[in-house]
């Protein structure tokens, strides 16, 4: 609803308000029933509310005033402090679990139809017999294409309680009529590692793309695969991973940490310590491992980071990282939306904070990236900002920084052809993913007997391919777009995007690594020691 000017003293107002209240009730030590017990602070702003909604002269939506009060709030404590609507709660809460209930296709809205990508393995839909390229038209009766259907509409009609069963239509190419599936939804999980297999016959390789409930399973199993077929080095990819729990990777660091060391600790508001210290059930505490991050890796990323650089363990490789070294905890606000409020600050083992900045306000923190970008930090360690005050050593001697992000310990430079600007944004916009499932559509039948490590080793995009994706981007857009310097690395972002729809993200991992300059600076690193 938009909100006019003339009512912004009352939002001003109630901003105060709210603010006098939260800031004198959140005391971690009180239990619940206290926190929120009557008091004339919280009948205050009750009462303003109540006369806003049945005495003020004009019609107002006091839930909305509250939405943006509490918002304009939060905003003014520090970037990571934030408001979760009760529409997005429970996105949000699936996200992080690792799964949900569904039918078990990874799909995208394709000219008003939902078009099924690929099915996931071993999901219902896969056992049902649906296939990738498949248009799901009619879901229990009721057409589910047209306009009119977002895509969280079509998530909601196809998910549902576990073990209930929905009835589907769908087009098939070739096929002269719809075909009926009944489908029994089944737990389906939220992939958070997006690849695990072998580099070389004794260097494994796994990447995580966020830290959730399901993450340390997955990795585990990840690992414990990895180990079986002979991996005594590991690279452990974080990059581009915004965190998550901090325990979930706790869990995972202790599985390179021997047993008592500290892996990291908070501190919160009153001084109050605690320590998360190693275990003894490290499976790769004897391993060679390495760590790649970059300036989107952060949080729980940054854990991992610096707990083994603090300890003198492995190799951290990269750019410098996100710089969040701030916890949240998620608290329901009673009516189905929750604040996510930094509670505590985190701390590696050296006792730095790598936490940036955000003195100058959540746009300017924000926008660091782009500082970065100019004073020429991504091309160049050189350029690098530190702070001799917060200078740190680490037990064998080795001084790392505080205040920013985790410095790695070997710099390697952003690859520009690889990360273009231009190039970032056609994949931005999933222009490219359309382009691929049409050339897909046409015919799928030759791909039906190539194996993934076949299609990874063998499969070529050719410069016909390139061309036809140059005109299929052209036709679309205002501006005429040529490759003529990236060639090489659009034909193999294609084959990646190729590979993704085929056979999922394991594959286009393995494509896309084959040209990765911080893999190859891995195994130059492996190859001398």
């Amino acid at each position: 609803m938009h909100i006019q000017k003339k009512y912004l003293p009352i939002i001003v107002s109630l901003a105060i308000a709210l603010g006098i209240f939260i800031g004198g009730k959140l005391s971690f030590n009180d239990t619940s029933d206290r926190l929120f017990s009557s008091n004339s602070k919280k009948d205050k702003i009750n009462r303003l509310i109540d006369y806003i909604d049945y005495e003020y002269v004009d019609s107002i939506n006091t839930d909305s005033i509250v939405d943006v009060t509490v918002n304009r709030i939060l905003d003014n404590l520090d970037p990571h402090s934030t408001y979760i609507p009760k529409t997005d709660r429970e996105r949000v809460a699936n996200n992080m679990k690792g799964d949900f209930v569904g039918i078990g296709v990874s799909f995208y809205t394709y000219k008003d139809s939902v078009t099924v990508i690929r099915t996931l393995e071993g999901g219902p839909s896969e056992k049902a017999g649906i296939k990738g390229g498949d248009r799901i038209v009619v879901a229990d009766g009721d057409s589910i294409f047209g306009p009119t259907w977002s895509n969280d509409d079509i998530v909601a009609k196809l998910k549902g309680e576990k073990n209930s069963k929905v009835k589907l239509q769908v087009y098939r190419r070739g096929e002269p009529k719809l075909l009926d599936f009944k489908v029994k939804r089944s737990e389906v999980p939220l992939k958070s590692v997006d690849a695990s297999y072998m580099l070389t016959e004794d260097l494994g390789y796994i990447k995580v793309n966020r830290f959730a409930e399901s993450t340390y399973k997955e990795f585990k199993k990840g690992l414990d695969n990895l180990q079986n077929q002979g991996a005594t080095k590991l690279v452990l990819d974080l990059r581009d991973n915004p965190g998550g729990f901090l325990h979930i990777a706790k869990q995972i660091a202790d599985e390179f940490l021997e047993d008592d060391k500290l892996i990291v600790f908070t501190k919160n508001k009153k001084g109050k310590i605690e320590n998360y210290l190693a275990t003894r059930k490290g499976d790769f505490e004897n391993g060679e491992i390495y760590v790649l991050i970059n300036e989107n890796s952060a949080s729980a990323s940054e854990i991992i980071a610096g707990a083994l650089q603090d300890n003198d363990k492995g190799t951290i490789l990269g750019r410098r990282s996100y710089g969040k070294g701030l916890v949240q905890r998620d608290m329901a606000l009673g009516d189905g939306s929750a604040v996510r409020l930094t509670v505590s600050r985190y701390y590696t083992p050296t006792g730095r904070s790598i936490q940036r900045s955000y003195e100058n306000g959540n746009e300017d923190y924000y926008h660091e990236y782009y500082k970065r970008i100019d004073n020429g930090e991504l091309s160049d360690a050189s350029n690098i900002e530190v702070a001799d005050s917060l200078k740190f050593t680490t037990p064998k001697g080795k001084v790392v920084y505080g205040g920013g992000g985790i410095i790695p310990d070997v710099f390697v430079p952003i690859d520009k052809k690889m990360e273009n600007g231009t190039i970032s944004r056609i994949l931005a916009s999933g222009i490219m993913d359309y382009f691929v499932f049409e050339e897909l559509d046409k015919d799928r039948t030759s791909f039906k007997n190539l194996s993934q490590d076949e299609f990874v080793k063998n499969y070529v995009v050719t410069n016909d391919d390139l061309e036809r994706f140059t005109e299929y981007l052209n036709r679309r857009s205002r501006y005429k777009i040529t490759f003529v310097a990236y060639k090489e690395e659009v034909k193999l972002y294609l084959k990646a995007t190729l590979a993704e729809q085929l056979y999922g993200s394991e594959a286009h991992m393995q494509v896309l690594n084959t040209n990765d300059v911080l893999l190859k600076k891995v195994k130059e690193l492996t190859t001398n020691n």
